[in-house]
């Protein structure tokens, strides 16, 4: 569904404008014989680096995202891992050995061996705090030869999609100063990172050692532009040629065929307390379930550019859809004026927005609506611990490792560290626990399927929709990446005209 177009005040318009001075000053340089499209790729992010670009952060998918630093495998579509720096794997009970691919070098120069790839992964694992990919998990890696065995304390069928995760790319020795990781010059992708402007800006050069195919653009030109309109009107001025995460306010006035709408892994999902309160009673939590219009907050809030949920997956993980079954619920209750308490938070702009409108639902059902917004900061500890009747949430759905059994354990298993809805459900755990322990593949999204119904069954979660990414890309943009797992953006095949 597309928005027409909508005036914006000229204010708005000059106010973005004198937030872009500078972002891109120099202007796109003239192009050059080296590549395809011989033009730098200048990029307008939305957030700036955290951790001065340490891939023990999340400022890691930055670096993915350039691609500038590379792991041992990748994800498919379906999440399933494919090789990268690594050609093939074996596993061995709690072992794990990658053989590692040959004549790949660093941007210093120096070779992929075992051991550099050895002390990235130890290095890791020993962080404080780690990498979330590992949160639970015991890992190591030894060298044998250009082999590298990875071992967890117990068996795990994830351990190459863990691998996957940006935050464990593979550096050069040199990025490694004491309890400091220093990604530049020192990945090993298509791109080079050659210099780090604090938290305004980055640049990056072709690769031309690289061992797979050769970047089709000479670099890449980053600019950090948290400002939403800022970012929108860059697009619209042509002093970006590709702008990340543009805002639904702002989609509606841009160029309608130089934006791509891509459904994202998350879902906004409405939890319901089942320890304590109104909806302890399973009829009150499926007539809060029955009293949800889903399709008019889409329409609504977000203007059309979301999905409507069927499930708490979506159509980011199209197998989700084809393997769903129609899950048995119990009958709804009579609400009788119960009153309630909903939270969300003010973080996403969006939520508050959905509150209003659940509450107006909720209300016509028949129950009593009070609403509690907060910073998350401020308000995600009385979440946790049970404090709402009602809780909306924006959720990622497959974390780091692409595999949505971590997410569905965290979130309704009976110990699950982040259970808003405080469900304990035998059944629900059982599902749970077989989906982590059976292998990738066609079986383990099966068993992911069936621990979603027995969550869905509870009525302890109400998925409402799921969220999409606008990117913008100018009209001389080719190749550029729409990845709903937010790692890949500029490619080796990306070029601007």
């Amino acid at each position: 569904m597309r928005v027409p177009a909508r005036l914006v005040p000229l204010t708005a318009l000059t106010a973005a404008s004198a937030l872009l001075t500078g972002c891109f000053a120099g202007g796109q340089p003239a192009a050059d014989d080296s590549g395809a499209g011989g033009k730098r790729i200048r990029v307008a992010m939305m957030l700036p680096p955290r951790s001065a670009l340490s891939p023990l952060s999340d400022d890691a998918f930055k670096l993915s995202r350039w691609s500038t630093a590379e792991t041992l495998v990748k994800l498919d579509t379906d999440g399933d891992a494919e090789p990268a720096l690594a050609t093939e794997w074996t596993q061995s009970g709690p072992s794990w050995t990658f053989t590692l691919r040959d004549e790949v070098t660093f941007h210093d120069g120096t070779e992929l061996t075992a051991e550099a790839v050895v002390n990235s992964l130890n290095t890791a694992a020993a962080a404080s705090p780690k990498p979330r990919i590992l949160d639970g998990v015991d890992l190591t890696a030894k060298a044998d030869g250009d082999k590298v065995t990875v071992t967890t304390a117990t068996e795990d069928p994830l351990v190459p999609q863990r691998l996957s995760s940006p935050q464990l790319s593979i550096l050069a020795a040199k990025a490694y100063r004491g309890k400091t990781v220093d990604p530049v010059g020192a990945g090993t992708g298509p791109f080079e990172l050659t210099k780090v402007n604090g938290t305004s800006s980055a640049e990056l050069d072709r690769y031309d050692r690289y061992w797979g195919k050769k970047a089709k653009a000479p670099g890449i030109d980053v600019r950090f532009v948290p400002d939403g309109t800022a970012r929108a009107a860059s697009l619209r001025s042509g002093e970006a040629d590709i702008v990340e995460a543009v805002p639904v306010s702002q989609a509606a006035v841009l160029d309608q065929d130089l934006i791509t709408e891509v459904p994202m892994p998350r879902t906004n999902t409405l939890y319901l307390n089942t320890e304590k309160g109104v909806f302890k009673d399973a009829g009150l939590r499926a007539a809060a379930r029955e009293a949800i219009d889903a399709e008019s907050i889409v329409k609504g809030v977000y203007e059309g550019r979301a999905d409507v949920a069927e499930g708490l997956l979506g159509p980011a993980l199209p197998w989700a859809a084809e393997l769903r079954k129609p899950v048995k619920r119990a009958a709804a209750g009579d609400p009788a004026d119960r009153t309630i308490t909903l939270g969300t938070f003010t973080d996403r702009a969006e939520l508050p927005e959905v509150a209003a409108a659940l509450q107006q639902q909720l209300q016509k059902a028949g129950f009593k609506v009070k609403l509690d917004v907060r910073e998350y900061a401020n308000i995600e500890s009385d979440a946790l611990a049970g404090e709402f009747d009602a809780f909306i949430l924006s959720r990622a759905t497959v974390l780091d490792s692409g595999d949505p059994a971590a997410y569905l354990y965290s979130d309704f298993a009976s110990d699950g560290s982040f259970n808003i809805a405080q469900l304990a459900d035998p059944a629900v755990d059982k599902a749970l626990e077989k989906a982590g322990e059976t292998r990738t593949g066609d079986p383990r999204r099966a068993a992911v399927i069936a621990a979603e119904a027995a969550v869905l069954g509870t009525d302890a979660a109400v998925p409402m929709l799921h969220e999409r990414v606008i990117q913008g890309d100018a009209a001389g943009v080719t190749g550029a990446a729409h990845d709903p797992r937010e790692r890949e953006l500029v490619t080796a095949d990306t070029y601007v005209k």
